[in-house]
């Protein structure tokens, strides 16, 4: 009789416990897909702040919050000074046939949906774009969407612009989860972007002061003369490059470049210093190259305490049959002789030592004849040096640019050797171009 009563008692008590399983499992999900939130979230913030160049900053918020909530579409809108429309309109998501589509189509200048939130800078979530009230279509050829989720950017207490994501990937439509973690994504952006801007302005004003120092080149006819400085890209970089030409009272034209060591105000000053110094012993001296340069090394070392210096110093003359380069180097690398027939030499000699280690120890001079028309190409190391690639591999590019150009207008040159450089330039670098007379 008993064992009947037992049995029928079973599911009676299992059916509770079934029941509060259930719902342990589902707070352990929530809170699982919480911390998984709150890891997404950490780790789009910590990408986010990596960057200081505001086109990449924009452009890993945009992607980071795609990411977070799993949107297949993001894009990041950046208002005008005006603060009423789009001035830049940044897409992640679009495939290659989507892009060629939209190729002809303008950026989105703020209207409808769009414009609203800027009108409106509250969060604003969407489960239907073609039924909102302020939707105003969609351009040809551009993909479908019904589902959107966007949110203000603010910076300094101003609306910078706004992000915007449609259609989850799971097909659902963006919740109070998504909203809350893109928000918080939005306040971190803000940070981020007002710090790119900081930094842009820094490196800005720290180019232009490095660029104050540099001379304006005079004429130097019947010589040609040109110049090319480009600063490194790292943040807090002032560089050491300098360079310097002028005609000298006895009719020769003296050039110098140089490097001083060290990536700071202290490097700009020492540079500026340098710089003067040797332009007032070379107008007063006609001596050769190295004697100028040991007189620099001695008046350096005697009242101040500049960093190591690099330099090459030369003078060039007429001679019986054109022109002659005298030249003397401070460990630094040779200057390289273009022809205009398209010949590349690079002129190595004893380098010397750099300024600033022995002002006691004599410095060489070296001679070469020069035809006329001819290039002669002063450069700092930064232009040689590359990560990844050795410096022979540099000078080895150096060349064959400069034999394949040797024709251009010295300006066009100069850009053109340059632009060996690339624009991922962990070091300052400089050029300077002379060339005999016809």
């Amino acid at each position: 009789m008993h064992k009947p009563e037992e049995e029928s008692r079973e599911p009676l008590l299992s059916l509770p416990l079934d029941v509060d399983l259930e719902r342990v499992s589902q707070q352990i999900q929530i809170v699982a897909r919480a911390q998984g939130m709150l890891k997404g979230l950490l780790e789009a913030v910590v990408a986010i702040s990596r960057e200081l160049e505001l086109s990449s900053v924009l452009r890993r918020i945009v992607t980071a919050a795609a990411d977070l909530v799993g949107a297949r579409y993001g894009a990041l809108g950046v208002l005008d000074e005006s603060g009423e429309f789009l001035s830049d309109f940044l897409t992640v998501g679009l495939t290659d046939q989507e892009k060629a589509d939209l190729a002809d189509v303008e950026f989105p200048r703020g209207r409808g949906v769009l414009g609203h939130l800027i009108h409106h800078p509250q969060p604003l979530r969407v489960d239907d774009i073609a039924a909102h009230p302020e939707s105003a279509g969609f351009p040809p050829g551009h993909p479908p969407m019904s589902t959107l989720l966007g949110v203000a950017i603010s910076v300094r207490g101003e609306i910078y612009g706004d992000l915007y994501l449609s259609e989850r990937r799971d097909g659902q439509p963006f919740d109070a989860h998504d909203e809350a973690l893109v928000t918080a994504l939005a306040s971190a952006a803000g940070v981020a972007i007002d710090n790119a801007r900081l930094f842009e302005q820094v490196r800005s004003s720290g180019e232009q002061f490095q660029r104050l120092l540099l001379p304006r080149l005079p004429d130097l006819l019947p010589f040609g003369v040109a110049a090319e400085y480009r600063p490194a890209t790292a943040p807090g970089h002032l560089g050491g490059d300098w360079y310097d030409a002028l005609l000298l009272p006895d009719g020769a034209c003296a050039a110098v470049i140089g490097d001083v060591c060290g990536h700071d105000l202290r490097a700009a000053a020492a540079m500026a210093q340098t710089r003067n110094m040797l332009r007032a012993l070379l107008y007063d001296r006609r001596t050769p190259p190295s004697s100028v340069l040991a007189a620099l090394d001695r008046t350096l070392h005697a009242i101040t305490d500049i960093p190591v210096t690099t330099a090459c110093l030369a003078r060039i003359e007429p001679a019986d049959h054109g022109w002659r380069l005298l030249w003397s180097t401070a460990g630094h690398p040779p200057p390289l002789l273009l022809t205009s027939d398209g010949r590349a030499e690079f002129l190595s000699a004893d380098p010397g030592l750099p300024l600033g280690v022995d002002p006691d120890e004599p410095r060489p001079d070296h001679v070469h004849p020069l035809p006329s028309n001819a290039n002669v190409i002063f450069f700092t190391d930064g232009l040689v040096e590359r990560p990844g690639h050795s410096i022979a591999a540099g000078l080895d590019d150096l060349a064959a640019v400069g034999a394949a150009h040797a024709r251009l207008p010295l300006d066009d040159l100069c850009r053109m050797l340059a632009d060996i450089h690339g624009s991922d330039a962990h070091d300052d670098m400089a050029i300077l171009v002379l060339r005999t007379p016809r």
